[in-house]
């Protein structure tokens, strides 16, 4: 083998292959971000090619119990050595196993699991129970975010992604986030042939956190209308909030709770709709009208089993709903301190967080600050103004303080650099 390249070159080789072969805008956006090089991660750090050591509070929302978390790898490392992948014909007590552990911490009700690859898979299957049972009509949320397949972007709520690929499904309706009044009405006396979709918290809106009350209300009319109610929870569950679900907040209990990103252990990727008895049915009378190859692969299975005794025998969700408290209030006064004319809002429940900005280029200056100052934090997709904060649950008391750190020195450096741009008038777009 010929001598190890620089790392310049290899940042432009991969950023090349990026070009010829993914995305080319997707290899142009990464030489925009500085042309950084993943090469290793572990706990709340990704590492570089060109030797930086990055604090990653990105990654949309997988890494709740950090990267590489010993006892998730070595669960995968096992499950590889011995039965990676199943005959899908023979029973496989991985996939026994993962969905005990996750019925074991869903709310009550919710026992029957469809294991699949990503959140969006999640939301077909949740989608196609809901058409077995008749409900046809989709109701969703403005702002939400569910996926970019099909029947996950009919749900989406965002013009962007949708007008591409339109027409999508029909009779699709989307109602304003946090009014169940506005839900009641788009559904009608009769809803039992609709469908009901949302997010305890919408990430990909911005961290927009309804009124208090707001999912109680909206299962008592799905009940009331009788109209399937679909929790998404992909970004929420798990104790990314500070509490096991959204759902539990409230004492909801939804048909089916879809299941993901932190489901992974941040190591393999995995989702799940788990579903009441009785919304699951029509998966349970024929177990072929909805399958897929490496549905409930024991190699995620492993994966997701281990995640979930983590977040359970580490208190990943009271370490979560501590650090969000105390994260929040000095990201809020560090901005207010120093830009609080450029910024509209900081809001967030436990290690959901966001930063809404006045305009969506400010937004791209704050990320491109932090991204100097060695702190990966996300934008969000159906917000572009908003930056949001996924740290996990395993930042060390350094860690927090280096997060905090770096967002004082990018908001005041924001604040030197913009300091005649007006405060705006609007109203913001979610509470705390």
């Amino acid at each position: 083998m010929g001598q190890r390249q620089p790392a310049a070159g290899r940042v432009n080789a991969t950023a090349d292959l990026y070009k010829a072969h993914l995305s080319s805008g997707r290899g142009r956006l990464g030489e925009m971000f500085g042309g950084h090089v993943e090469a290793s991660s572990s706990g709340a750090r990704v590492r570089t090619e060109d030797g930086r050591s990055f604090l990653n509070c990105g990654g949309y929302g997988v890494f709740l119990a950090g990267a590489c978390h010993p006892r998730v790898v070595a669960a995968v490392e096992r499950q590889i050595r011995t039965h990676p992948l199943s005959t899908r014909l023979l029973l496989d007590p991985a996939a026994g196993r993962a969905a005990a552990a996750l019925t074991r911490v869903t709310p009550e009700g919710l026992d029957r699991v469809h294991f699949c690859g990503s959140g969006a898979e999640a939301v077909e299957a949740a989608l196609k129970l809901a058409r077995c049972h008749g409900h046809r009509r989709i109701v969703a949320t403005e702002g939400g975010y569910h996926g970019k397949t099909l029947g996950a972007l009919s749900a989406t709520g965002k013009d962007l992604y949708r007008a591409p690929f339109e027409p999508l499904l029909p009779d699709t309706a989307h109602v304003p986030f946090g009014d169940a009044g506005a839900l009641a009405r788009a559904l009608g006396p009769d809803g039992s042939d609709a469908v009901v979709i949302v997010e305890p918290v919408q990430g990909e809106a911005g961290v927009v956190v309804p009124p208090e009350g707001y999912l109680t209300q909206v299962a008592a009319v799905c009940a009331e209308r009788g109209a399937f109610l679909v929790l998404d929870e992909v970004m929420t569950g798990l104790g990314r909030i500070g509490h096991w679900w959204g759902a539990d907040r409230e004492g909801v209990v939804p048909d089916v709770l879809l299941v993901g990103k932190a489901l992974s252990g941040g190591v393999i990727p995995v989702a799940a709709a788990v579903a009441t008895e009785r919304a699951f049915a029509p998966f349970d009378r024929d177990p072929f009208i909805h399958t897929s190859t490496f549905s409930a692969a024991p190699v995620a299975m492993a994966a997701a089993e281990s995640a979930v005794a983590v977040v359970e025998e580490e208190e990943l969700v009271s370490r979560a709903r501590r650090l969000g408290d105390r994260l929040l209030p000095l990201i809020t006064a560090a901005v207010a301190r120093h830009c609080p004319h450029l910024v509209r809002e900081v809001r967030g429940a436990g290690l959901l967080i966001g930063v809404e900005f006045h305009d969506p280029g400010l937004a791209g200056e704050f990320l491109l600050e932090l991204l100097h100052r060695d702190v990966i934090v996300n934008h969000s997709l159906n917000a572009h103004a908003v930056v949001r904060l996924t740290p996990p649950a395993v930042l060390t008391a350094e860690e927090a303080e280096e997060l905090v750190e770096a967002v004082r020195q990018s908001a005041r450096t924001l604040g030197e650099r913009f300091p005649d741009r007006p405060h705006a008038t609007d109203t913001p777009t979610g509470g705390r």
